[in-house]
């Protein structure tokens, strides 16, 4: 299990030819909350922006990305057209509510597992000066779809 914050920025490298290419950049996560993959900025003037999907990625370690074959790897394009997702930049700092009308407070961080893909826990934060005095929230998911709107996540808690 491993956090968002620490996964982006990463280097991807191909397992075949050791070659980089490119960084991470954003996690997709299906509307129903299920990590889809990851966006990763290309290297060089005509690898742009590209699609790891999940089960694309052999491993995720500390210091970088492995990916079996650079040919799975999507464009944008082929994942707008494929997929309904939101990204972890259109998730980050919403109100998380519970079914029940509680709110839990902002999404500051997401845990999954890489390889099922599943959202764990997520970290949550009421603002700097609560993150000092109390500590940020870590609620564990129940592996329940969640809801994402414009307005706030709901989870089932």
């Amino acid at each position: 299990m491993r956090t968002y914050s620490k996964l982006k920025g990463l280097p991807v490298y191909s397992n075949s030819s050791a070659d980089l290419l490119g960084h991470i950049t954003n996690l997709c996560v299906s509307t129903q909350g299920f990590i889809i993959g990851l966006l990763m900025e290309g290297k060089g003037l005509f690898n742009r922006d590209r699609f790891l999907p999940i089960k694309s990625i052999h491993a995720i370690g500390d210091h970088g990305v492995m990916v079996d074959e650079a040919e799975n790897l999507l464009t944008i394009h082929d994942l707008k057209k494929n997929y309904t997702y939101k990204t972890y930049s259109d998730l980050q700092y919403k109100s998380v509510i519970t079914k029940e009308g509680e709110r839990l407070g902002l999404l500051e961080d997401v845990y999954f597992s890489e390889e099922m893909g599943t959202i764990e826990a997520y970290e949550l934060t009421d603002g700097f000066f609560a993150d000092i005095a109390e500590g940020k929230k870590v609620v564990k998911s129940s592996g329940e779809p969640l809801s994402i709107s414009k307005d706030a996540i709901v989870i089932d808690f």
